[in-house]
């Protein structure tokens, strides 16, 4: 073979491997160097504090971060940053609002927010987004759709994913309320998922309950459960505007004659309802009037502190129940056991009830043997 036909051989064949380009570093060497200062530090809890005590809104949204975190070290200095910042809460208004879907939740709070700032509060608005059961994701779209709320200085909105929790009141809202009120918010309006039997879980939180309701869907008591009116301590049927208004107005009769027939609340009030047009922010003087007179008879005879109170209570018995369920869940007899038994109910061998019996007779039997 001679020099030419190697050479062909070497270069011209289409077997022949051909040098491929040297690829460059996918990190700029440079930048790597300096990528470290760009990682964020954890703040201390006496950062997190004085942030929100001087009313920074910046540091008040990333403590809302810090107590929704599932990591054990963020909740462990969650827990220190709610203690500290318990002795300057306190002195807010709690407001629940939900309603129907297409009430126009989002639209009031904004009207209503801005009309509150305009008298001289703060507002602190934590919009429960729904999130989905299977992709756990959610929208969180609560600041797109309060534009002029949201850059307001005055205002602080926060959308929180309800993760599931029933009432889509979202696991750390109790906490963030907290929080809110320490940063000097006088004015909390917790937005929920809608409306439903679980809603109570919002009574848990709030001073006022304010239901938002529609005209003209039909049979207007068909929509929403005796349950949700009961806690409700006022209807405003909303988008009271155009040719929607006389619709509106016979809504409210029909309404005012349904919660007659509801016995007298414990704390003494008739809620009553009411008509407005967030649009056109009509209605929203009477609304805060009445929230104003409900809050006067609440105080003085003292359900409104009574109601506080339980509400704390009931904060401890959650916590408790939830705490014992992860203690339990995480348990290592019950964690080997559990498997089979949810294979032995989905082959139909065994009862839920029974099983959960099993589950809980092994796990006291391991503690009462002195076993971890």
């Amino acid at each position: 073979m001679n020099s030419m036909e190697e050479k062909n051989k070497n270069h011209d064949s289409a077997l022949s491997v051909q040098k491929g380009i040297d690829q460059p570093s996918q990190v700029n060497p440079a930048l790597a160097k300096g990528m470290e200062r760009f990682k964020k530090e954890k703040l201390s809890v006496q950062t997190y504090v004085k942030g929100i005590l001087n009313g920074d809104r910046s540091m008040l949204s990333q403590a809302i971060t810090l107590i929704e975190s599932a990591r054990p070290d963020d909740q462990e200095t969650a827990k220190a940053l709610i203690n500290r910042c318990l002795p300057h809460t306190g002195n807010s208004i709690r407001l629940g609002i939900t309603g129907v879907p297409g009430a126009g939740k989002s639209t009031f709070i904004e009207t209503f927010g801005n009309f509150l700032i305009d008298h001289n509060h703060k507002v602190a608005v934590l919009a429960i987004d729904p999130s989905s059961q299977r992709s756990k994701g959610s929208i969180l779209g609560d600041k797109t759709r309060m534009e002029s709320l949201s850059t307001n200085s005055n205002a602080f909105i926060r959308p929180s994913a309800s993760s599931g929790t029933l009432g889509g009141v979202a696991r750390a809202t109790r906490e963030a309320v907290i929080l809110c009120e320490a940063a000097g918010f006088d004015l909390i309006i917790i937005e929920t998922v809608g409306v439903g039997q679980s809603e109570t879980a919002v009574a848990q939180i709030v001073d006022f309950f304010l239901l938002l309701m529609l005209a003209g869907g039909g049979d207007e008591l068909q929509g929403i459960k005796r349950g949700i009116m009961e806690m409700a301590d006022l209807l405003v049927i909303n988008k009271a505007d155009g040719d929607n208004e006389r619709k509106a107005v016979l809504s409210k009769k029909e309404y005012e004659n349904a919660l007659h027939l509801f016995p007298l609340t414990e704390s003494g009030w008739s809620p009553g309802v009411v008509t407005a047009s967030a649009l056109y922010s009509k209605g929203l003087e009477k609304v805060w009037e009445i929230i104003g007179e409900y809050l006067s008879l609440t105080k003085q005879n003292g359900y409104f502190e009574k109601h506080r109170q339980s509400q704390s209570i009931q904060i401890l018995h959650d916590s408790i129940t939830k705490s014992l369920t992860t203690v339990f869940m995480e348990h290592p007899v019950v964690k080997a056991s559990v498997s089979s038994l949810e294979s032995q109910i989905l082959e139909k061998k065994i009862s839920p009830y029974e099983a959960a019996a099993a589950l809980l007779k092994s796990y006291f039997e391991r503690l009462s043997g002195g076993s971890d």
